[in-house]
Order: structure tokens, then C-alpha cells, then sequence
């Protein structure tokens, strides 16, 4: 954040009007034309800077001053400082159509790099991105004069690749690998020379530089790296640096191009690795191909950081830098493997050890990502067994540093872009879901879209189950996540054992409770466990109630109805008969088992209710598969108050597909008991109470019961009679005072128009029947019905065989 200093500044930049900057820049051209360009120049370039970048739109300036900024900038009197104002002007200013700038013919390295910066800052403009990489590599290609430096050029070449790699020849590409591994492995090993301030007190005498050292303060014995200390560096320990921060992205560019030798094809593997190791060693290997040779020294110089990396810094930044030196070493010598397979051999057993140093170290968790990238490349042809780095990696880290959001995001992110790879190689990871799903309730907005692009690699028909318990504990499992990093701080008095008998106060108490503490186990296992019974949570989930309100716990809840449609979609793909029969058992035994936030379990129920449709859809002979169950979820009146989007549509499915069209083994003593059990549902709900008692249920419960009996009754016409003296007696209900009091007029006369149609359509058995009741090749075509639409429909139908129109052909 800015200070509230700098938020005035940027303020009244940013409301500075056209006219007033054109008056300001022509006092600032007057400047520029005077005899000397000092202190008020740069003062009055560095507001119009401000000026011209502190909006997000483009300013404009008059030409006439756009050409003397162009002037000044490519003058070699003038001042570095005003040099570089007057780049940094045209840069924002782009893209600027008064650009008369050219690199053609400059030879200072500083000013190329300044006038290159605002060419580039053009836009993706082909020409010139070409012809600036062209002047860079040529101007590289020579021997500088005295007091010019590479340096300034290497971020300008970097910039190129990232806006147009192909900008550069082979040719041109050539000479930039040359030099870079001339840079990375032949640096001084000496420190650099302090620049005299030339004060009255200073020494005239010069020190001469010692050696540069390790970061534990040891005297470097081998060549510099960007993990060498000095008080001061050459500039060629700079170009040094530079290269290897430019390095992976000139191999991903440029390294694997004409990597096969005449001979190569009838070699080995093990004989080219053969042929590499002695290469390594030999005083010709300036004799390689320019990207074969940076591939070696530039293998080299990541084996060399990795050594470096296990050495004790002096300086916690010295710590950081090894750290992250390490991971772009390991991630240099992947694409140097994937390039050239000759190295892979060599690799191998220098990232095995790493690994072991590095495994029982928390601050190392990131350098295991790559690693075990480079094994899930590598493993097979190298022909190790790499399933104890996955374990490790997938088991630990997330336990551990679920809650460290730049690692979780990285973690995700590395199993998003392998989740092919992994399915196919390994079992580690579907089996470390639970574990993975850590991060997810953590860190939930910021991951849910790599969960989205995840979750289908981590279903099959084996983890199906478990994970659909997971989705509806996620909430859960954050507020547990929660408690176990308190957990620790707790005072040692209260992480005393707890007395079995008495029942913990609080969630920290409980956390190390006899009796919920294998359930917070179970919560928080590191991998798939579907033996275990997950119904045993609920006593922990009405603990954990007093973090429903947490703000991490309810983004979690949030995420959950998207990653449960999904669950479905997928499942939907490979899912049989048996497995969609254990998810609607579970489905409806779940709907009671929910952690208690309002908007979440009425989230859920919306997408349950919803794939239920779908369930059914795919697999109709479960209503008489699951008759049971399904009788006793629809038979409990609790269910209409509580959970009434499941209830009706679960209603609707008992109409839909109780049928013998839909299965041969539904049968007429079926239909009697599903009508029973409805009945005496949709009469408890509509008898009529004193005014004071009468409960109020949804609308659409009391019709989509109606029209379920409705349906039963007409494919076992012996029920005609009762369903319509019950829809007879529906008129009484809606006028009947103590109903009018709670339910609003239009629900009663939709209720009433709904029961008049039904029975009228009960009129005619045979007609009804056929409506409600069509062949299975009929109502999957022309009479495909939705959720919503099926019986206004049907009676539409209806309507149209008794009064047929001119042109209608039923059937």
C-alpha cells in the first residue's frame, strides 16, 4: 500500500487535465533545449512521468515534444538520469504513433538497452521485435570496447523471448548459447573492485579483490555461481547471473532443436550416456555443437548449485536464495533430461540423494514438487522405482503445510498439470485425496477452479463413495483443520488427558477427547480409507457446530454445490447399477447427516434433489431396486418441512418410474404400497387441525404428491376410486379457514386447479393410463418429459383429445 504522501501525488497526477500537461511539457521542452540539463530537468521529467503513467489510459503529447524526448534520450552528452526519464516516458506513452527511434546504428550497450525498451514497449510488433534481436545478438557477437558491458543487454533478450522467440535465427541463436555457457561456467572466482568515491578521505590505494565464497563463509574452490558472496562483482559474474535467471526459458525456446546426431539413432541409451560423462570430462568440449555445449555446462552448473544448496548460510536471505536456486536447478535439469536423454542417467542418482537430504525438511516442501516432476518424466526409462518420492510428497506436505497458501496453490497446480500421468502410473495418487482435499478446504476460493479441473482424475468406481461423503464434510473438515493447528498452543494443564466420561466443553478439548479423537483421525487421514463408516462423524459434527460461522469455514461451504454437480457429471460416465444404488441411499441418508450452516445444507438439497432426476434417469429400476429405503424416506413427514426439494423430487421419480415400462419386476402389490405410504403422507399434511396448530407445507409438495397418486392409481385402477374421492375433497381443504390463514390465495387455487384437472383425467382410466404411462420408445422421443413440465403435459394432451384441433395426430 502506498503512503498517504504518495496516494496525494498519484491523486493529483492523475487529475491533471490535457491542457495543463501540454503546458507542462512545453516548460519541460524549454529545459531540455537549455545549455544544461540539471537538476530542475530531471525534477520536472520525473512529475511528467508521474503524470503520463499514473493513468490507465495513454496520455498524449505533442509530437514536436515526443521527437525532442527521442532527441535527448539518443544524445551521448547528455546525463544517464534524463536518459533513462525520457525512456521511461516514451515507454508508458506507448504505443506512440511520433516514434522515430532505431537501434541500427548504436552501439553504447546502456543506450541500446534504453532505446530497445521503448521499441519493445510497442506492442508485439514483429519488424521490430526482429530487428532488436538482431542488433542485440550482433552487438553480443563482437568484442565490446573498454568500459561497455553485456549486461544491460541480457533483460532486452529476455524480454524478446518471452514477445516472439521466433524473432531469432538459428544462427543468431547459436551465438547467444555460446556465450551463455561461456557465462555460466567461466566467471572470475574472484570479487569485483570497489569504485573509489574520490572524497577528500578516500584511500587512492586500491585492495586487491579476494576470493569469492561460499555462503557459509568457506572459500570457493569451484567455478562462480549465482550462490557465490562477494562484497563486490565483476561484470562478468553479473552476465553470470543474469544467464542462469534467463536460462529455462532459452532451453524451453531454443534447447531442443537438432538434438539428434547422424549416429544417435543407433545408439543406446546407456551408450549415449557413456559418450556425455566422457564429454563432461574432456578438453573438447568446446568442440560441441553451441546447444549441445550450453546443455552441458548449463547441466553442470545446476549439479553445482545443488551442492551449494547443502551448505549452512551465514544470512536467512542466503537460506531463501538456496531454496529457490535449488528449485530452478532441478527444474533446468528436467528439460535438459527431456532435451537430451544421455543425461538423464546422471541425474538420477544426484536428485535420489537430494531428495533424501531434503524429505524430512518442512522448508524444502517446494523443491519436492520438481523433483518428483522430474521422476514422474524420467522414472521409466531410467527403470527406478520413484513410488516412495510420491508417497512422501502426496502423505506429508499437505498434512503438514495445508494452510501455506503459495505451496497449496503450487501443489494443486503440479497435480492439475499430471493428473493424466499420475492415473496412469501411479495409485499413490488417488489414493491421497483426503489428503489433497486439505488444501481445497483451506484455501478454498483461491483453489476451486484447479479442484474443478482435478476432481474427474480422482473419481473412479473405487473412490466414488468415499468422496461424495468428503464433499458434504468439507466445511467439516476445514473447522477440524482449524482446531488441529490451535491444537498445539493449547496450555499444557488443558492437553492433559481427558476423563472419557465427562464431555469436552470446547473443540480445542475435544480435539484430544478419547472419544472424538478418532474421529477427528478419521477427518484428517492422510488416504483413502472406504472401509471405515463415515455416519460415525455426526457426533463431531454437531460439536464442531461452534465454528459453522467462521469465515474460512463458510467460503468452504460455498464451493461445495459446485464440486457436487460436477461429482455427479462425472460419476454419471462410468457409474453401473449397483454403484448409482449405493449414492441414492447415501443420498438420502446423507440429507440428515449435514454440517449445520442454513445456506449450505439448502444449497445442497437443491443439487441433490437435482441429480437425484439424473440418477433415476440412468438407472429407472431403482425405485424398485431401493423400495425400502426409498418408502421410508418418503413416508416420514419430517422430511417435507425439512429437506422439501429432496422430498418432491423424490416423489416425482416414485411416479416417473414405478412402472413396469421402466422395469418388468415392478408389480401391482409394489405400486399398492408406494400409494399407501403417499397417501397417508399427503393426508397428514392436508387433514384439517384447529387454527392454531396447522403447520404450513410447500405447494409444490402437496401437488407433486397428488399427481404421483394420481399416476399409481392409474397403472393400478382399482386405486382410481380412493385417489379421487381424495382430490374431491381437496376444495375443502384450500377453503377451509385455518388453511387460508397460513398458506397465501394463489398456492390455494393453483392446489385446487391441480386437483380438478387430476380428476378429471381420472375420468377416462384408459386415457390416463396411456398419458401417464407410454411405452419406454415413446417417452424417450416425442413424449420425453422433464421435471417441471410432466403433467401440465400430460393434461394438455388430454385437453386436446377431448376437444381435437384441425391438423392434430395424437401419437
Amino acid at each position: 500500500m502506498f503512503t498517504a504522501a504518495a496516494e496525494s501525488f498519484l491523486k493529483q497526477a492523475r487529475e491533471i487535465q490535457e491542457e495543463e500537461l501540454q503546458r507542462f511539457a512545453s516548460r519541460v521542452a524549454a529545459l531540455l533545449q537549455g545549455p544544461e540539463l540539471g537538476p530542475e530537468a530531471v525534477d520536472c521529467l520525473q512529475r511528467l512521468h508521474l503524470a503520463v503513467a499514473a493513468t490507465k489510459y495513454p496520455r498524449k503529447l505533442d509530437g514536436k515534444f515526443v521527437e525532442l524526448l527521442q532527441t535527448v534520450l539518443c544524445s551521448s552528452k547528455c546525463p544517464e538520469q534524463i536518459q533513462v526519464l525520457c525512456a521511461a516516458i516514451l515507454r508508458d506513452m506507448s504505443p506512440c504513433n511520433d516514434l522515430i527511434l532505431s537501434c541500427d546504428e548504436i552501439q553504447d550497450t546502456k543506450l541500446l538497452s534504453l532505446v530497445s525498451s521503448v521499441l519493445l514497449a510497442q506492442g508485439n510488433k514483429k519488424a521490430e521485435v526482429s530487428a532488436v534481436g538482431q542488433r542485440i545478438v550482433k552487438v553480443l557477437e563482437r568484442r565490446l570496447p573498454e568500459g561497455q558491458s553485456a549486461r544491460y543487454l541480457l533483460p532486452v533478450l529476455s524480454n524478446i523471448i518471452s514477445v516472439s522467440p521466433e524473432s531469432l535465427t538459428e544462427e543468431q541463436t547459436n551465438v547467444v548459447s555460446k556465450k551463455m555457457a561461456d557465462w555460466l561456467r567461466y566467471a572470475s572466482i574472484q570479487q569485483g573492485v570497489s569504485q573509489p568515491s574520490g572524497g577528500f578521505f578516500s584511500n587512492p590505494r586500491t585492495r586487491q579483490p579476494g576470493p569469492v565464497t561460499e555462503v557459509d563463509g568457506a572459500i570457493a574452490t569451484d567455478f562462480f555461481t549465482v550462490l557465490s558472496v562477494g562484497q563486490y562483482y565483476t561484470q562478468d559474474q553479473w552476465l553470470n547471473v543474469q544467464a542462469f535467471s534467463m536460462l529455462r526459458n532459452w532451453l524451453l525456446c531454443y534447447g531442443g532443436k537438432g538434438l539428434k546426431t547422424p549416429n544417435s539413432d543407433d545408439k543406446s541409451g546407456m551408450d549415449r550416456s557413456v559418450m556425455s560423462m566422457v564429454s563432461t570430462t574432456s578438453t573438447s568440449s568446446r568442440l560441441l555443437p553451441p546447444k549441445e555445449r550450453l546443455r552441458e555446462k548449463a547441466f553442470e552448473y545446476c549439479q553445482r548449485l545443488i551442492e551449494q544448496s547443502n551448505r549452512r548460510p551465514l544470512k536467512k536471505d542466503d537460506g531463501d536464495l538456496q531454496k529457490a536456486c535449488l528449485i530452478e536447478a532441478v527444474t533446468i535439469m528436467d528439460i535438459i533430461c527431456k532435451q537430451d536423454s544421455s543425461y538423464v542417467y546422471r541425474a538420477v542418482s544426484f536428485l535420489k540423494i537430494l531428495h533424501g537430504r531434503i524429505c524430512g525438511d518442512a522448508t524444502y516442501a517446494r523443491a519436492l514438487l520438481p523433483i518428483a516432476q522430474f521422476f514422474l518424466n524420467h522414472s521409466k526409462m531410467a527403470a527406478v522405482d520413484s513410488d516412495a518420492i510420491y508417497k512422501h510428497l502426496f502423505t506429508d506436505i499437505p498434512a503438514q503445510l495445508f494452510h501455506n497458501p503459495s505451496l497449496a496453490f503450487e501443489f494443486v497446480q503440479f497435480c492439475k498439470d499430471n493428473s493424466q500421468l499420475f492415473t496412469e502410473t501411479s495409485s499413490i495418487f488417488r489414493q491421497s485425496f483426503p489428503n489433497l482435499f486439505k488444501f481445497l478446504a483451506w484455501n478454498s476460493p483461491p483453489l476451486i477452479s484447479e479442484f474443478v479441473d482435478l476432481l474427474p482424475f480422482l473419481l473412479d468406481a473405487g473412490t466414488a463413495i468415499e468422496i461424495f461423503h468428503l464433499l458434504l464434510d468439507l466445511p467439516c473438515l476445514t473447522a477440524a483443520l482449524d482446531i488441529q493447528l490451535r491444537s498445539p498452543a493449547l496450555p499444557t494443564s488443558e492437553r492433559a488427558a481427558s476423563d472419557p466420561a465427562v464431555k469436552p466443553a470446547t473443540c480445542l478439548e475435544a480435539f484430544r477427547h478419547p472419544v472424538y479423537k478418532s474421529m477427528f483421525q478419521y477427518l484428517l487421514r492422510t488416504k483413502s480409507a472406504p472401509e471405515d463408516a463415515p455416519e460415525r462423524l455426526t457426533p463431531l459434527r454437531q460439536l464442531l457446530g461452534s465454528l459453522a460461522s467462521s469465515p474460512r469455514v463458510v467460503q468452504c461451504a460455498e464451493t461445495v454445490p459446485v464440486l457436487l454437480e460436477l461429482f455427479f457429471r462425472v460419476v454419471a460416465e462410468f457409474a453401473d447399477g449397483p454403484l448409482i444404488n449405493q449414492l441414492v441411499v447415501l443420498l438420502l441418508q446423507r440429507s440428515d447427516q449435514l454440517y449445520e450452516i442454513p445456506a449450505f445444507k439448502d444449497d445442497v438439497y437443491r443439487v441433490l434433489s437435482s441429480q437425484l432426476v439424473m440418477l433415476c434417469k440412468l438407472h429407472p429400476a431403482l425405485i424398485v431396486e431401493l423400495s425400502t429405503e426409498i418408502l421410508e424416506f418418503s413416508g416420514t413427514v419430517s422430511n417435507i418441512q425439512n429437506k422439501e426439494a429432496i422430498f418432491t423430487h423424490v416423489v416425482w421419480a416414485i411416479g416417473e418410474y414405478m412402472s413396469v415400462s421402466y422395469d418388468k419386476r415392478c408389480t401391482v402389490e409394489q405400486i399398492n404400497r408406494f400409494f399407501e405410504t403417499l397417501e397417508a403422507m399427503l393426508f397428514e399434511i392436508t387433514q384439517l387441525r384447529p387454527l392454531a396448530s396447522t403447520p404450513s407445507y410447500a405447494p409444490r409438495a402437496i401437488s407433486v404428491l397428488m399427481a404421483t397418486l394420481t399416476k399409481l392409481a392409474a397403472r393400478s385402477q382399482d386405486l382410481i376410486p380412493r385417489v379421487s374421492m381424495f382430490l374431491s375433497k381437496m376444495r375443502t381443504f384450500v377453503q377451509n379457514p385455518a388453511v387460508t390463514s397460513v398458506y397465501c390465495e394463489e398456492d390455494l387455487e393453483e392446489i385446487l386447479i391441480r386437483a380438478t384437472e387430476l380428476m378429471n383425467l381420472l375420468k377416462m382410466p384408459s386415457v390416463a393410463q396411456f398419458v401417464f404411462t407410454p411405452p419406454v420408445d415413446v417417452a424417450s422421443t416425442r413424449f420425453q418429459r422433464e421435471v417441471n413440465d410432466s403433467l401440465p403435459f400430460a393434461l394438455r394432451i388430454v385437453t386436446r383429445l377431448l376437444e381435437p384441433t384441425p391438423g392434430f395426430t395424437p401419437g
